[in-house]
């Protein structure tokens, strides 16, 4: 190794360590390269720890019983929904957060956190309320037989009951990624899924004193975990150890603020709803090929999501720097953030997409030895990774609408993509043509290039600048 490459391997290692304690930076001045980096890495990070919850949980769910698995399944059904408000109100948490904090304004960027915190506190108690009262009617209404009900009920009524902590957790991370405090979201995560992992075996299956909960603990274990990430948030937010600082005199309702964030949060709960229900509809449809198939193409969604954690990373650090960088009046630099941030997430998505078009069966295969799951799940990654180069700026191009507070122009964006070509295309080919699966993996494929295109052209307008949060 040269001394040339030794030097840059320390720079980044330096980079590294700074973004992952969490080093105080202006994101509005200075290298862009530098910015993306020590925004991304915390926000991947965060991302991963975010996608182990429900693994952590069904690892041990699984070795209660077939029930207790088809509960936690039913319930994160039901959980999708509130995901849908939480994101929405992070997106509009974030953008406005950004703004402010871009604009110096650290009273406003306060006030916007406190008005997305009694938002989402009110919406939590609301469906907590009904989860508390009517788990057994929520599990029914999802379609769970008697006796998975009679089983079940308790982990639907803790985990809904106790929606306020996935609530809270999702907003002020989204406050602390607005204000680029990046690091102190992954590590809030790191804590909720260090405890997650410690309660969920004690909970679920009894520890001296503690009795063994069943499926019971798992909610237990969850809700305990988040509850802690989130009392640990509200200090770091009450003693100022970020770039926010907050008090109780803060707490009082602004109307003008909190209308701008139901204005700006509805777009993301739409794009949300809009991408899950087509989801919905997607496997569905390869449900009428047997459940190999479906297996196949449910192991090689996953995989792709995990692998997609990077780039969703990135793609979150755009919004942060765009909202930063309209708030400090900078729109070249925020525009140059969003094509920087988009060529390096379409060099990694590049590579995935070679690692998925030459190890596809290998990857499939460590999941099943099903040949007809391996073929089919091979098939799928295969071809959506085709999209994969498309789809990295399209994440990014995305991204930077909802930083600037434009989340109307993404869900019209995805309602025309996903509504209306995605599932028309997809039962067309599949079903009508009798393409089989192919015609669903080529829907998501097209459907991907399409939402590239179009976000890139209508970014290009720059109409996004001239959005006021």
């Amino acid at each position: 190794m040269t001394t040339q490459s030794t030097n840059r391997f320390k720079s980044y290692w330096r980079l590294l360590i700074a973004a992952i304690r969490g080093k105080e930076e202006d994101f509005t001045t200075g290298s862009i390269r530098k910015a993306i980096f020590m925004l991304s890495i915390p926000m991947i990070l965060e991302m991963l720890m975010e996608s182990t919850f429900a693994l952590v949980d069904i690892i041990f769910v699984s070795q209660v019983s077939v029930n207790a698995v088809a509960t936690v399944g039913l319930t994160e059904s039901v959980i999708t929904l509130l995901y849908a408000l939480a994101i929405g109100l992070s997106m509009a948490a974030t953008a406005i957060v950004a703004r402010r904090t871009g604009e110096k304004d650290k009273k406003g960027a306060a006030e916007a956190a406190v008005q997305a915190i009694i938002l989402g506190s009110a919406l939590a108690i609301l469906i907590g309320i009904i989860g508390i009262i009517y788990p057994k009617e929520i599990l029914s209404l999802m379609g769970g037989e008697a006796n998975l009900i009679e089983e079940g009920y308790g982990y639907t009524r803790i985990l809904i009951g106790g929606n306020i902590t996935i609530f809270l957790l999702f907003l002020i991370n989204a406050v602390f990624r607005g204000a680029g405090d990046a690091s102190m979201a992954m590590w809030a995560l790191v804590l909720s899924n260090c405890l997650n992992i410690i309660l969920d075996p004690i909970f679920i299956f009894g520890f001296g004193p503690i009795p063994a909960y069943g499926v019971e603990g798992a909610a237990i274990a969850t809700t305990i975990g988040r509850g802690t990430a989130v009392f640990v948030q509200f200090m770091i937010l009450f003693f100022g150890w970020g770039r926010i600082k907050i008090g109780i005199k803060d707490f009082v309702f602004r109307s003008k603020v909190m209308l701008n964030m139901i204005k700006v949060s509805l777009g993301g709960i739409g794009q949300f709803l809009i991408g899950t229900s087509s989801w919905v509809f997607l496997m569905r449809i390869m449900s009428e090929f047997g459940s190999d198939v479906l297996a196949g193409y449910t192991i090689s969604i996953r995989v792709m999501m995990f692998t997609m954690m990077p780039a969703w990373g990135m793609s979150n650090a755009a919004a942060t720097l765009v909202g930063q960088n309209l708030g400090a009046n900078q729109p070249d630099r925020a525009e140059k953030s969003v094509w920087k941030t988009g060529k390096y997430n379409a060099i990694f998505m590049a590579s995935i997409s070679l690692v998925y078009l030459i190890f596809a069966h290998e990857i499939i295969a460590l999941f099943s030895d099903v040949s007809d799951v391996v073929k089919y799940g091979a098939l799928s990654l295969q071809v959506i990774a085709a999209g994969y180069v498309f789809y990295a700026f399209g994440m990014v191009t995305t991204q930077a609408f909802n930083g600037a507070g434009d989340t109307k122009t993404p869900t019209i964006i995805n309602f025309f993509c996903f509504w209306l070509f995605q599932l028309p295309f997809a039962y067309f080919g599949a079903v009508t043509l009798d393409w089989g699966p192919i015609g669903v993996y080529l829907a998501i494929t097209l459907a991907e290039m399409l939402i590239a295109a179009i976000a890139i052209i209508w970014f290009k307008k720059g109409k996004w600048k001239l959005v006021k949060v």
